[in-house]
């Protein structure tokens, strides 16, 4: 599975299925149909896919978004969840992060409290697990740990490490200027209070 055929995947989950819960069952069961190979390799697009979000632009517009209250988790998370807003706006976002305020989704969220977004949350952790879940269900095996699954990746990932660490420049996201001048139309949308 090439990154063109993972996005085509995530863009047909999209049109099968509504809500996360729901995709989440269609990748499943959709990646179940496949070989193990290809169910392993689905995880490492996933991850290569959002390895791209690590980028300091990125964190401050989910720290925008999220009302100026960003953790390390819910960052992993929103790029997960940025998965699900298919390729198109993935690929404009990452160049861009303030094209964000084109999706659908993130403008559900404007003006309301994070604590009202309920099912509309920016984040999707559990798509980190369903291929893991689907390598269970082909093989048959429980593994409650996914420690076959994970081996499984590493050794289709080769030497190659994962880093963790942030492209770009960090910056303030609470220096008002500097976040109109470089996310002009999230900052309007997504004004920090001073408790913040």
């Amino acid at each position: 599975m090439n990154v063109e055929s993972f996005w085509g995947l995530m863009e047909t989950c999209r049109r099968q299925a509504e809500g996360r819960d729901a995709r989440l069952a269609w990748l499943r069961n959709e990646l179940s149909r496949r070989s193990q190979m290809e169910i392993v390799e689905f995880q490492l697009r996933l991850d290569q896919v959002t390895r791209q979000t690590f980028h300091w632009d990125l964190v401050a517009a989910a720290e925008r978004i999220f009302g100026g209250r960003c953790s390390d988790d819910d960052f992993d998370y929103f790029g997960l969840w940025m998965v699900g807003l298919g390729g198109e706006i993935f690929g404009r976002a990452v160049l861009d992060p303030d094209a964000l305020a084109d999706a659908p989704e993130v403008l559900a969220l404007a003006g309301r409290s994070w604590r009202d977004w309920g099912e509309d949350w920016p984040g999707w952790e559990l798509l980190d697990y369903v291929a893991s879940e689907a390598y269970e269900l082909v093989t048959g095996d429980p593994d409650p740990c996914s420690e076959d699954f994970y081996a499984a990746v590493r050794v289709q990932r080769g030497e190659h490490v994962v880093s963790r660490g942030l492209a770009g420049e960090r910056w303030n996201v609470r220096d008002g200027a500097e976040a109109t001048r470089r996310l002009p139309r999230l900052s309007t949308m997504f004004p920090l209070r001073a408790d913040s």
